[in-house]
C-alpha cells in the first residue's frame, strides 16, 4: 500500500513564506495573533510564522481546554443571561447524553476564536488559522470557532505533510509525538473520536480528492477499491467526508 508522496520540506518553507509576507504586503497589516493548542499543527504554523514576522508582531494565545473552559464559566450569565451554559445543555442530557459534551466543544472552539479575534482587533494584526487539508475534508473543525481565521497558511497540507514539515522546522519531539486533540475536552483525541488514524484518512483522502473532486457517487463506489488495496477503514472515513461536507457549502446563497 503506497503512502502519501513526501513533500520538499525546505520548498514548502519558502513557499509559505513568501505567501505570508505577500499578505503583509496586500493588506498593510504586518502583526499576527495565533492560538497555541500544545499541538503540530500550531507549533509548526508558528514556526512559519517566525520567518516571515518580527517577533514583537506575533501574539501567540495560549488557550488549553481547563482555561477556557473556566472563561466560559465565568461568562456563561453573559451568554445566557439566565441561563447557565451547562443548564442549558444539560437539559436535553438525558434523552441525548453525547450531545452536551459536543454542544459545549462547540462554544469553547468559538470563544477561542472571540479571544484571538479580539486580540487582533486591539493590535491591529490578522488572526492565523491553524487548520491543515485533513481536517478540512473529514468536515473536523467548529463552523466560526476553529476554522475562522484571516490567514491558513498549512490548509493545503494532510496532516502526514504537516509532520514532515514540523520534524524540518525542528519542532519539539514530544509536541510532533502528542496524540493529536482538539482540547475541548479531558482526553478528547483527534483519532480516538474518528475511529480510524490520520495516516489512513490521508491515503483515502489523498486518492479521493487530489486529481478532482468527485461526486457522491463517485466517492461510494470508490470504498471497496480502496479497502482492497488495504484501507480497511475507508468506509468510515468516507462516511465522515459526506456527512460533514456540508460544512464546505454553506451558508446558502442565490
Amino acid at each position: 500500500m503506497k503512502s502519501l508522496p513526501p513533500i520538499n520540506p525546505k520548498s514548502e518553507t519558502g513557499k509559505i513564506v513568501d505567501f505570508l509576507k505577500s499578505v503583509q504586503k496586500k493588506t498593510g497589516i504586518n502583526k499576527v495573533v495565533i492560538g497555541i493548542s500544545g499541538g503540530v499543527d500550531s507549533a509548526t504554523t508558528h514556526k512559519l510564522l517566525q520567518k516571515a514576522y518580527k517577533p514583537e508582531n506575533i501574539f501567540a494565545l495560549s488557550l488549553p481546554y481547563e482555561k477556557i473552559k473556566s472563561i466560559v464559566n465565568k461568562f456563561e450569565q453573559l451568554i445566557f443571561k439566565e441561563d447557565s451554559v451547562q443548564n442549558f445543555l444539560s437539559r436535553e442530557k438525558n434523552t441525548l447524553p453525547n450531545l452536551d459534551r459536543v454542544r459545549l466543544g462547540n462554544i469553547m472552539a468559538r470563544v477561542r476564536m472571540i479571544i484571538l479575534f479580539d486580540t487582533a482587533k486591539r493590535e491591529n494584526a490578522l488572526v492565523c488559522g491553524t487548520e491543515n487539508k485533513s481536517e478540512r475534508l473529514l468536515g473536523y473543525f467548529t463552523r466560526f470557532g476553529d476554522a475562522a481565521s484571516d490567514i491558513e497558511p498549512i490548509s493545503h497540507l494532510y496532516k502526514t505533510h504537516v509532520y514532515q514539515l514540523a520534524k524540518y522546522l525542528k519542532v519539539e519531539n514530544k509536541t510532533i509525538e502528542a496524540a493529536p486533540t482538539a482540547g475541548l475536552w479531558a482526553g478528547q483525541t483527534d483519532e480516538g473520536e474518528f475511529g480510524f488514524t490520520y495516516e489512513e484518512a490521508d491515503q483515502v483522502l489523498y486518492r479521493l480528492f487530489d486529481k478532482k473532486v468527485p461526486t457522491t457517487s463517485v466517492i461510494l463506489s470508490e470504498a471497496k477499491n480502496l479497502k482492497k488495496m488495504g484501507l480497511k477503514n475507508a468506509d468510515k472515513i468516507i462516511e465522515r467526508v459526506l456527512k460533514n461536507r456540508f460544512k464546505l457549502e454553506v451558508p446558502y446563497h442565490l
